[in-house]
């Protein structure tokens, strides 16, 4: 069977292109070059694939193809350059030179993508097609701990911050907070820029109670073309005691089928009957049980509330503040194995409780800048209480997966533990182009 190589004069053709400028002629200069040192394989070609199509910043994306020849020409053990440009550099550099393998497959990692990057191959008088992976800017949110009650006031009122990385200052920045009456239907509260460094900050106040699901997006901008989103942040809104006729509980959030207690302190009431009043989502209030206060005025209720509740207790013409009462989905999450090969799936799958059929389910990869984490996949709850995910894993190293079911208006968010992944280096034979995955939408921007 016939071989070729790359030549010295080639290999300094090569070089030529990477350092060139940009543009129009530094590609003629390349087909030029290419064609001047044609060899054996004039009718080869080259292919090239890079996945996943949108990484997060920080992130790597594995690039491959294959070296495509006539029959009786060798191409396995063949040395292809592999270039790359990141958004805003004014030329292709060299990214690595991979050998190819049986049948003239070929791969590498680009690592730590933090700008969009465009890539191609080339072998002798051959290059491949010019394929893009879009990066997503990573964007960390901090907020109060989500464990202690959030009040309603400006007085009341709370800081939001973060850093979107890269820092691509002057973009956009939004608060979102989630409706009320819906499912993953967004809505802007704040909106902001983009500072120096990266870095953004909303101080917001709560007009009223319930549960509170708030993120933050950053818009397109500059040279980066895909949207940032912020991991989802839950809240528990309640209003300040009136102290007349005080109302707590024992715990909020609660976990589906988990009782709380509700208790309270009713002043100068001795053996009053007290009346406890809830409503879910947007309903009206409506008696849910009585109760009568001791000595002391003291009462308590034992409730088991299946969806979160704002409930508020009555005593003759005196009413306590409104409570909200989070109740937080149940939710199991198990993983195939711990160890993939780059390019091959893993199985995460689970039940969640309760059952809502449709209900969107996050698969979330943790972020390389930082910690906290962004979401990578979605899928949804079947009839069943089930779900899973066949997703694809590409890249090299340790990798950090969680599985999450985001809140609704009818229960609270629950994430499940983390399952770190160890990616090991791909068989480039085996690797093929994915279709992209399913991700959060923006709302209502």
């Amino acid at each position: 069977m016939r071989s070729f190589r790359l030549t010295s004069a080639l290999a300094a053709a090569a070089t030529a292109l990477a350092l060139a400028p940009a543009g129009a002629s530094a590609a003629r200069n390349h087909q030029h070059a290419l064609g001047k040192h044609a060899s054996p394989a004039g009718h080869c070609r080259v292919t090239l694939f890079a996945e996943p199509h949108i990484v997060t910043s920080g992130e790597s994306a594995q690039i491959f193809g294959q070296l495509l020849c006539p029959a009786g020409v060798e191409t396995s053990g063949q040395t292809l350059t592999v270039y790359d440009r990141a958004a805003g550099a004014g030329a292709f550099q060299v990214l690595g030179t991979p050998t190819t393998g049986p049948g003239g497959f070929y791969s590498i990692v680009a690592p730590s993508l933090t700008n969009n990057t465009l890539f191609y191959a080339a072998a002798t008088s051959r290059r491949s097609v010019t394929r893009a992976v879009k990066v997503s800017p990573q964007v960390s949110i901090k907020g109060p701990d989500p464990k202690l009650p959030l009040f309603t006031g400006r007085t009341n009122a709370v800081i939001f911050s973060g850093v979107v990385t890269p820092a691509d200052t002057g973009a956009e920045v939004v608060l979102q907070r989630e409706n009320a009456t819906a499912n993953e239907e967004w809505g802007v509260i704040q909106r902001g820029i983009v500072g120096p460094g990266g870095a953004y900050s909303f101080t917001h106040a709560f007009g009223r109670p319930g549960q509170a699901n708030l993120r933050v997006v950053v818009r397109t901008h500059h040279r980066v073309s895909v949207r940032g989103i912020s991991e989802t942040l839950e809240y528990t809104i309640s209003q300040r005691q009136n102290p007349r006729l005080t109302l707590d509980t024992s715990a909020d959030p609660i976990s589906y089928g988990q009782p709380v207690t509700l208790n309270g302190v009713v002043a100068g009431a001795v053996n009053q009957p007290v009346t406890l009043m809830g409503r879910s989502k947007e309903g009206a209030f409506a008696p849910v049980a009585t109760s009568t206060t001791d000595a002391t005025g003291k009462y308590s209720f034992t409730e088991t509330p299946l969806q979160n509740t704002i409930y508020r207790v009555t005593s003759g013409k005196v009413s306590s503040a409104l409570l909200s009462e989070g109740v937080k989905y149940v939710l199991t999450a198990t993983v195939s194995a711990n160890t993939v090969q780059s390019g091959q799936p893993l199985v995460f799958s689970g039940t969640v409780t309760p059952v809502h059929p449709g209900h969107a389910v996050y698969l979330e990869r943790q972020n390389v800048f930082g910690g906290g984490f962004h979401v990578v996949d979605v899928t949804t709850v079947a009839p069943d209480s089930t779900y899973a995910f066949n997703h694809v894993i590409f890249g090299a190293g340790k990798e950090v997966f969680r599985v999450k079911v985001p809140g609704d208006p009818s229960n609270q968010a629950i994430a499940s533990t983390q399952f770190p992944i160890e990616v090991t280096p791909a068989t480039p034979a085996t690797l093929r182009p994915r279709a992209q995955n399913r991700l959060p939408g923006e709302g209502k921007v």
